[in-house]
């Protein structure tokens, strides 16, 4: 399916989900009283959520370059390299489609464990069914399950945040999961004691999990006002695009360095191991800045932080090809633009509440969440097919126009209203 074709049919999916599904969250009465999930979490409970945060950024971290370097030394073509790839991602977007339901039914926790089991017992199955039809599903599986406990722990941690502290809470999931996405790339060097023990670590991760999870209370979400006709969606796109955005570009570029990174990778000369080092730079990078840039937010606005991190972001990944293959200059790059774009999901999901009143974040996080999902459905099948019949520094210079292309795009957004005046109902 041609990338026009895609956009088409992702755009048909999308007017599907706002016209039937963006009801369901919604108050039964106008004055109910505060649930659990609108008390601040205990230390100890939040503690549990950023772990899980870790565990799921490992799952990914580790799945996309594993999964490419095995293909690679298949003699698979990097298209189809890619193009595999994106199926985690198809996964993450279908989600999109059903998941409110059984976390305004079940809560959060339930929902939580289900995609920890799914993603789990999905990535230990890949070295015991070795097809790539049979990989493409089991990276459906995963990215469902990875999709149901984010969608979950990033609307739970959201709807708790002191306004004040909002960015500082948020950036220290995008900064957990920067820990786990970090280490991820070091299940490479796993392959020295068989194909089995990468897979094993990632499932063990889970496994952990899954067990603390339990130390966490029942809790639901607040519940969104009623709409008719995709109204709230409407709203979350007509005031607070700007912060909807960077999930796309977080989305791309994630997907795009790990699943396309490995092939550039090894064909300039690095390398697995230097691979695996490189795009560690990346995780280092955004892990040292996410808390700054997130305090920094709460500071002196969340716009001014995004403008920057993405011109910032966007120029280092263009120059990447100068570097050519010495190793200290393109880790100096990827440090770079990944301490600055390394934040731009948690960012959006923060400016997003500042804009929106409470009871459209559920539809802002499932929007941010198709945003996500598109972007890294295309990143790695558009990096793939440039480095196959372009150039193998294409990957990098769509990845640089992107980002500024966003800063240009969004230097004239005002914030409206600090999100307190915007209507509940259309």
């Amino acid at each position: 399916m041609g990338t026009g074709s895609f956009g088409g049919a992702c755009s048909r999916a999308e007017g599907r989900l706002l016209a039937g599904d963006v009801l369901f969250f919604r108050r039964v009465e106008a004055n109910v009283s505060v649930n659990a999930s609108e008390r601040p979490l205990q230390p100890s409970h939040l503690f549990v959520l950023l772990f899980v945060c870790i565990a799921a950024g490992y799952n990914q971290g580790a799945l996309l370059p594993l999964l490419t370097v095995l293909l690679e030394r298949e003699g698979v073509s990097a298209g189809m390299n890619g193009l595999n790839s994106t199926a985690m991602y198809i996964g993450t977007f279908a989600t999109m489609f059903f998941i409110r339901r059984p976390v305004a039914r079940f809560g959060y926790r339930p929902v939580i464990a289900a995609g920890l089991i799914l993603a789990g017992a999905a990535s230990f199955a890949f070295p015991f069914w070795k097809t790539l039809a049979a990989w493409y599903a089991l990276r459906l599986l995963v990215g469902i399950g990875d999709s149901a406990l984010h969608f979950a722990t990033q609307l739970w941690i959201v709807t708790t945040s002191p306004p004040e502290r909002r960015g500082r809470y948020i950036s220290l999931y995008g900064m957990c999961y920067g820990i786990g996405f970090s280490i991820g790339p070091l299940g490479l060097n796993a392959l020295k004691l068989g194909e089995t023990a990468p897979f094993a670590l990632i499932a063990a991760s889970m496994g952990l999990a899954l067990a603390m999870l339990y130390r966490l209370p029942g809790a639901k979400p607040f519940q969104e006002v009623g709409e008719k006709g995709g109204g709230g969606v409407r709203t979350v796109y007509r005031y607070a695009w700007f912060a909807l955005l960077p999930a796309f570009l977080y989305g791309y570029m994630e997907a795009s360095m790990n699943g396309n990174f490995p092939i550039y990778g090894l064909r300039v000369g690095f390398p697995e191991a230097q691979v695996s080092l490189l795009l560690l730079t990346i995780g280092l990078g955004s892990l040292a800045l996410q808390l700054p840039l997130g305090t920094l937010s709460d500071r002196i606005g969340r716009r001014p932080v995004l403008l920057a991190c993405g011109f910032v972001g966007g120029v280092a990944f263009a120059c990447v090809p100068l570097a050519g293959d010495r190793f200290f200059a393109v880790a100096a790059l990827f440090a770079l633009a990944g301490g600055f774009v390394g934040s731009f999901f948690s960012l959006g999901l923060a400016y997003a509440a500042d804009l929106l009143p409470k009871g459209r974040l559920p539809t802002a996080n499932v929007v941010a969440s198709i945003h996500f999902s598109v972007g890294s459905i295309l990143g790695p099948y558009l990096g793939g097919l440039g480095i196959e019949h372009a150039s193998r520094s294409s990957m990098f210079w769509l990845l640089g126009s992107f980002f500024l292309i966003y800063v240009f795009a969004g230097a004239s957004f005002a914030k409206p209203n600090n999100g307190k005046n915007l209507p509940t109902s259309e």
